[in-house]
């Protein structure tokens, strides 16, 4: 066993808080499948794969671990569920280490009506209430993309050049082919940004660039910003929210750019997943959404770097 028990205990007592905080406001829980014919097109993501050997009428072989259940709880809202959430396991295929397991727990919840703000309010009291459990309480500083890099680094992301961000990683070693700008700033957050987060604050960090929308709403302007936000509890990235793009036409726009980027970099090309553009089409009800890792919160609370601790086997020992 991996994790000491007290692990264990918190990890219990910490979906239990979930599933009391959200049975009292009226947010439905809901499973949805974690094998899928789709899979996630996200091009620095990279999903599992398993073949089904029964009857074809079934439906197509190749199937997909998922690696949140956005797509099927998004179809739930555009069925008219209503406010709704999944406390499960999903899956990443190549990411193991210190901070990652390919296999990981996941809270996605969704709320009809509201926008990125209102829901990162709710992450920050939900991730309170966790710490609540260990007697702790984090101060709040919430800023935007814009301001975390002129605070942290001098420059604006928005208008810094290529060169310039490359500059600002200093001498982290680091083998630049093939990386375009986002993934420069990407960098920047995790080596020199990031790791300056005091253990004790939940950092939100707000409306990025628009080439980091993925599935979130764009909003016009000087630049255009992705409405979008991250929760950073200490030094620990947990949470990633959208104010939910409604438009299926830029929803199949945005995954077929993603297949055309996987395509270059000579990595598998998931099955686009009709099933979510045909509900979006349909009427998917104007709504944020938040995924929260639920072992990363764990890791934050303990004061660990290591996955391993929070888990009763990690995947070396599975």
């Amino acid at each position: 066993m991996n994790a000491p028990l007290d692990a264990l205990r918190l990890r219990a007592a910490v979906n239990a808080l979930f599933r009391l905080y959200f049975a009292e406001r009226d947010v439905l829980e809901v499973e949805t499948p974690i094998l899928s014919q789709a899979g996630n097109t996200e091009p620095n993501i990279e999903s599992f794969t398993t073949v089904f050997s029964g009857h074809a009428d079934a439906g197509t072989r190749m199937r997909w671990l998922r690696t949140s259940p956005e797509y099927p709880l998004k179809r739930l809202l555009a069925a008219g569920v209503g406010d709704c959430y999944e406390l499960g396991r999903v899956f990443r295929n190549g990411e193991a280490g210190g901070r990652h397991n390919p296999e990981f727990t996941l809270l996605e919840w969704y709320r009809v009506g509201w926008d990125h703000l209102r829901l990162a309010e709710e992450a920050v009291e939900l991730v309170q209430r966790a710490l609540g459990l260990i007697r702790k309480q984090a101060d709040v500083v919430s800023l935007s993309y814009r301001e975390l890099f002129q605070s942290g680094l001098g420059f604006d992301p928005f208008e810094a050049s290529e060169e310039a961000l490359r500059s600002a990683l200093g001498e982290l070693s680091l083998d630049g082919d093939g990386l375009e700008r986002d993934d420069w700033l990407d960098l920047l957050i995790t080596h020199r940004l990031q790791p300056h987060f005091p253990p004790d604050r939940i950092t939100v960090v707000l409306d990025w660039p628009a080439t980091q929308c993925a599935l979130a709403r764009i909003r016009p302007g000087q630049p255009p910003v992705a409405e979008r936000f991250e929760l950073y509890l200490g030094q620990h990235e947990i949470a990633n929210g959208y104010h939910e793009l409604l438009d299926p036409i830029e929803q199949r726009a945005r995954f077929q750019r993603d297949l055309v980027t996987r395509e270059g970099r000579i990595a598998h090309l998931p099955a686009v997943d009709e099933r979510l553009l045909a509900a979006m089409a349909q009427g998917l009800p104007a709504c944020a959404g938040v995924a929260l890792g639920v072992d990363r919160l764990l890791m934050a609370m303990l004061g660990t770097d290591r996955i391993a601790d929070v888990l009763p086997f990690d995947f070396a020992h599975a």
